[in-house]
């Protein structure tokens, strides 16, 4: 039954991104594909880089992994591919169990793509595509904003034509002082023009593919020049198509145990930034997309990054925009770049030999520049500080200490700001306006509704953590209530849920209030939490002690006490 039911789930996944097929938009899809593949293949090249892995590898990440997302993804618009942030977290998280760019080293970063895989098919099942939503944008935003420092800062080295050294932010810039006075020149030029041509194009217009500009200008120059006595260029790439197939490694639970906090850390990352890619552009063309086709589409993509032999691939906010900005709607123009990546693999990855190191520095150095987002702390700062300092604590804890302990920060303080709002919901006392509409005051303002009669709404679910500010806030408004209270009305409107906890707490103030001589009743219960009749609390209140309405209640309330309307 359960191997029945994760069949259909992928069967009902199938070409969601790509049906219904609009056959006047083909032209603009194409043309798209095309602009997807000029823009994102120096880009995965420059991401090798941040990797640790041979160029090729790049390209790889844009074949099978993108192919079977572009056909098991709901999104219309996302693109899976080769990403700076899960790069960075597999590069820190592989120093010390291999070499880099060794075979060893290639082999778990197809482990890594494997357990990745195996974490988001696993989150589709159980149906974890909620999970996404837990990591808040404000912590996003601080987390790749510290990854985007990490990587430009790591990329100095090699505009400089230096071979680079140390682990840390701190150890590499200290290594690039140390060695300033053997930069070579060469490359610096290189790297110099390199920016100023990304940049410039930037500038004139956003269609203009500068990065491959600046690429197909430096192989032809490099090759023309012989510019391989004074930079390092890249050398051999091997071309054809990747080896399908396991990685070779000696399997063990010791290897899995050891790889599973970093694949865990990529898959979070994958979850979150996927989802907020693919939930932004849904919500710009007013389309509708599944966060748990998504995830198989993901699964399955990464699971072809392995057995391939490339590294992990997610979503890419870059990408994305590339292909929107070029016009594509649809994963129908992910499919054609594949197609064009192919082309490339089997006949021009030749040329790329003579392409200078210094060149892909410099393109990996404004992609990590273009994470840095300065804009978006600023609005955080001015419209929220509270939420401005988690995410600069999260920025600060991927530069300093690290990508992977970033990632397991942001989901702690993404996590500890849900449970503070909750903690300390912003409750209020009701009474009515003189145009008749029930209007909310501060609960120390003691105001009440009619005399003797305080309607004190809580703004939460109501759970072991906020249980004590509920007995505090009602207690309070029981003692200093001028005229005494005769009646206090618990509006449970906007609470969805009770626990246990909070159950025993409503008892104690029953006999609270019940020694104070204050009747306690409740308006407004949901229908779903109308099971806290499994508590015993009608039986403890009374029947007549909760209302449909806080109209119903205040009639019943004038009819006890007599009030004139």
């Amino acid at each position: 039954m359960k191997a029945d039911k994760a069949a259909a789930i992928f069967r009902m996944s199938f070409m969601q991104g790509v049906l219904p097929v609009d056959a006047s938009r083909i032209p603009a899809e194409l043309i798209a594909g095309l602009t997807l593949a000029a823009l994102a293949i120096p880009e995965v090249m420059g991401y090798t880089r941040i990797a640790g892995v041979p160029v090729v590898l790049g390209l790889y990440t844009l074949l099978i992994p993108m192919t079977l997302f572009a056909l098991f993804g709901s999104s219309r618009h996302l693109v899976v591919g080769a990403d700076s942030a899960t790069a960075a977290i597999m590069a820190a998280g592989l120093v010390g169990m291999a070499a880099v760019n060794s075979d060893q080293y290639i082999a778990l970063a197809a482990v890594l793509a494997f357990m990745s895989a195996g974490f988001l098919l696993l989150a589709r099942i159980i149906g974890l595509g909620f999970m996404a939503d837990f990591l808040s944008r404000t912590v996003l935003i601080g987390f790749l904003t510290g990854v985007g420092i990490q990587v430009a800062s790591g990329q100095i080295a090699g505009m400089l034509g230096l071979e680079g050294g140390g682990h840390s932010i701190l150890q590499k810039l200290w290594y690039d002082v140390q060695h300033l006075p053997q930069f070579n020149g060469y490359a610096l030029l290189v790297a110099l023009t390199v920016l100023l041509i990304i940049i410039g194009s930037k500038r004139i217009s956003r269609r203009i593919p500068g990065p491959l500009i600046a690429v197909i200008g430096a192989i032809v120059l490099s090759w023309m020049l012989h510019m391989d006595g004074y930079v390092k260029v890249l050398g051999t790439v091997p071309g054809g198509l990747p080896h399908i197939g396991l990685p070779r490694v000696d399997w063990s639970l010791s290897l899995i145990s050891e790889l599973l906090p970093i694949a865990f850390a990529m898959f979070i990352v994958i979850l979150a930034q996927s989802a907020a890619t693919s939930r932004a552009y849904a919500a710009r063309y007013n389309e509708r997309f599944s966060e748990n086709t998504d995830l198989i589409g993901l699964g399955l993509a990464n699971l072809g990054a392995g057995l391939s032999g490339t590294f992990v691939v997610n979503g890419s906010p870059t990408k994305t925009q590339m292909i929107d900005g070029a016009g594509g709607r649809s994963q129908l123009s992910l499919l054609f770049s594949a197609a064009i990546v192919l082309l490339v693999l089997l006949f021009l990855t030749g040329p790329l030999s003579y392409l200078p190191e210094a060149v892909l520095s410099a393109v990996v150095f404004l992609i990590g520049i273009e994470l840095i987002d300065m804009a978006g702390l600023k609005r955080v700062y001015e419209q929220r500080r509270s939420e401005f300092w988690v995410a600069l604590i999260t920025a600060v804890m991927v530069v300093a200490v690290g990508v992977e302990q970033g990632i397991i920060l942001a989901i702690i303080l993404s996590l500890i700001d849900h449970t503070r709002r909750g903690y300390r919901p912003r409750n209020a006392l009701l009474k009515r306006s003189n145009s008749g509409s029930w209007r909310t005051h501060p609960v120390d303002s003691g105001v009440e509704a009619e005399p003797g009669l305080a309607i004190y709404r809580f703004t939460h679910s109501l759970y072991y953590a906020n249980a004590g500010l509920l007995a505090a806030e009602v207690t309070a408004l029981a003692r200093q209530a001028d005229p005494a209270l005769q009646w206090l009305c618990i509006d449970a409107s906007a609470v969805d849920d009770v626990d246990y906890s909070a159950a025993e707490t409503l008892r104690s103030l029953f006999e609270i209030l019940k020694d104070r001589g204050i009747h306690l009743v409740v308006a407004g219960v949901m229908d779903d939490v109308r099971e806290v009749g499994r508590y015993h609390l009608r039986e403890l209140f009374g029947e007549d002690a909760f209302y449909d309405t806080l109209d119903d209640m205040l009639k019943a309330y004038r009819q006890a006490t007599g009030s004139v309307t």
